[in-house]
């Protein structure tokens, strides 16, 4: 969806290193978070007679069924979030990464209200079920932020703009924030301070503020993000190793993998001074 994330880079120098390393040359297409490019993409792939592909794909607004078609002709691995429930996917495991988020935040003070992403991928909805599945496991009451419409992958100014709202319309319904991502928490943390709210995990602080991935950037804001940290490196390495094993070569590490592999991959928490 956006060759420039750091997220999206991360992956990419992996999956070209161990590509390369196996004989095959890598090349990166982005949509940038437009479903016209990622159909160009596709055709793209299909003209050039590539071997495999792994994909990002933009989930709700994707053309599901020329990725299915596509993947009729070459083997496709699903990255960051799955096109639907039976294809090959490598990510975080959304239910664990939420829970120990919750839990922590449960522990350390007030229980989170959730402020959630644009519905622009499957996470979107993903990540919202894992918060509150979490939350009633603790026998708390889930609190989801209802938000305006919007479908951008601007996840920073989206966090900023809902947060000003809710705050103009008297504020979040508890003070500890769960952002269903660390951009948008990039954003709430940006529209506290300009509200004069002091973001933190002291006494005297206004609002707590967590996120999820460990953006590369999240432990320069101010105050750093705590959040949970995707593994990115691994993502990438057993995204293309996957492929390579749907390809039939020997994998590096002489790993194994079924046809219909999903890997879910546990996340650790990253705490710092928002909350």
């Amino acid at each position: 969806p956006n060759s420039t994330d750091p997220f999206y880079m991360a992956l990419t120098r992996r999956i070209e290193h161990i590509a390369d390393q196996a004989g095959f040359l890598a090349f990166v297409l982005s949509s940038d978070g437009r479903p016209e490019m990622e159909e160009r993409a596709i055709e793209t792939f299909r003209s050039m007679n590539v071997a495999g592909a792994i994909i990002a794909p933009l989930g709700v607004q994707s053309h599901h069924q020329k990725l299915s078609a596509l993947g009729q002709s070459i083997p496709l691995i699903y990255v960051d979030s799955p096109l639907d429930d039976s294809s090959s996917f490598v990510g975080t495991d959304n239910r664990q990464s939420f829970r120990l988020m919750v839990d922590y935040l449960c522990r350390s003070g007030g229980p989170p209200c959730y402020l959630g992403m644009p519905p622009v991928n499957n996470n979107a909805m993903a990540r919202q079920d894992a918060y509150v599945e979490a939350m009633r496991q603790l026998k708390m009451k889930p609190e989801v932020v209802e938000t305006t419409a919007y479908a951008s992958w601007d996840f920073e100014k989206f966090g900023f703009d809902e947060t000003l709202r809710i705050l103009s319309k008297g504020g979040f319904p508890t003070q500890t924030v769960l952002c269903a991502n660390d951009r948008v928490a990039f954003g709430v943390i940006a529209a506290a301070f300009q509200s004069g709210l002091k973001v933190g995990r002291d006494a005297d602080s206004d609002l707590r503020v967590a996120g999820h991935d460990d953006h590369p950037l999240s432990r320069y804001t101010c105050p750093p993000l705590t959040t949970v940290a995707q593994n990115y490196n691994e993502i990438g390495r057993l995204a293309i190793e996957l492929l390579l094993f749907k390809l039939g070569e020997t994998s590096g590490n002489g790993e194994a993998f079924r046809e219909d592999e999903r890997i879910l991959l546990s996340a650790e928490i990253m705490l710092r001074g928002s909350a």
